[in-house]
């Protein structure tokens, strides 16, 4: 299968090294100078988590394209990755409408432009699928396949298989919503972490230890609505609702409404840098730990689809 990544920025090495690792024919289509260089330097970063995910990355051989129609010419899936301006785009995927082959899987990493507003553009709106992943997409299983008004049960259908194929988690949400899901529900707990942090209750590093010692953990084998389930008890979420609800409704008029004004974003700035090490450094450890949890779930992107 032959594979177009357009855009090579972190998203789209990350989209390149896993479809590499799993023997798909990849081209890296981006215009910008030395994007070859940057591609490969990220390619190698990628090297050590791949391996531990039982995944072939001695030789991530990928291609570069630059022009986009060239890439597209015989893509049988695209997955683009370029800035969130809905213009450039219109501009894309026109081009790779008008130059990639009929059978192509059309895919977009944007994370927050509706598929239906993207496809306006295109003479066949229902060739184009969202397919968001969760950064880094080689690591972290989830992606978020949405369809526009006008996007195909079949190209829905063949997205999610095809991410299936490269070992991801692939959710297909049932209508559009700005920023999807996962980074809606991202959106709403930073907001508190802003405030918590801005009124000076706990420092970032503190918030970041609160929620890795609970909601972290708890969250990773039992989500919100089946940890508050087993909350209720017997009950379950009923009695939790019941006994539980009017306390819970309470806080949400008591959370916080942050701005990010420039006091706010020098306070956070400089307790950033007390994280303990550098952004490779952090990343590294980040990984590993990630991919500790995952084995123990059993949802690396490395294990069969089950």
């Amino acid at each position: 299968m032959k594979a177009t990544i357009v855009g090579g920025g972190v998203i789209g090495v990350s989209w390149a090294g896993l479809m590499a690792s799993r023997g798909l024919d990849v081209t890296v289509s981006d215009p910008a100078p030395g994007i070859e260089d940057t591609v490969r330097a990220g390619l190698e970063e990628l090297k050590p988590a791949l391996r531990e995910l039982g995944l072939p990355a001695g030789d991530l051989a990928v291609s570069f394209e630059p022009d986009l129609a060239t890439a597209v010419s015989q893509a049988d899936v695209v997955q683009e990755n370029g800035p969130e301006r809905l213009d450039l785009k219109h501009r894309i995927f026109s081009t790779i409408e008008a130059h990639a082959p009929a059978h192509a899987l059309l895919l977009t990493s944007t994370s927050g432009i509706p598929a239906t507003d993207i496809a306006s553009a295109l003479k066949q709106p229902e060739r184009l699928v969202v397919g968001h992943p969760f950064n880094p997409p080689h690591l972290i299983p989830l992606v978020e396949v949405v369809a526009g008004e006008r996007t195909s049960a079949e190209s829905v259908a063949r997205a999610v298989e095809f991410y299936e194929s490269l070992g991801k988690k692939p959710i297909v949400l049932a209508k559009e919503v700005p920023g999807f899901v996962a980074n809606r529900l991202q959106a709403a707990i930073f907001r508190e972490c802003v405030h918590l942090v801005a009124e000076g209750v706990v420092t970032e590093q503190q918030l970041d230890e609160v929620v890795t010692s609970s909601l972290g953990q708890r969250w990773a084998v039992s989500g919100p609505f089946l940890s508050f389930h087993l909350g209720g008890g017997a009950g379950g979420l009923p009695h939790f609702l019941e006994h539980l609800g009017p306390g819970l409704q309470k806080r949400w008029g008591q959370l916080g409404t942050p701005d990010l004004d420039e006091p706010t974003v020098a306070l956070l700035s400089a307790q950033s840098e007390d994280f303990g090490g550098t952004i490779d450094e952090l990343a590294q450890a980040r990984d590993e730990k990630q991919i500790a949890v995952m084995r123990a779930l059993g949802t690396t992107p490395g294990q069969e689809p089950r």
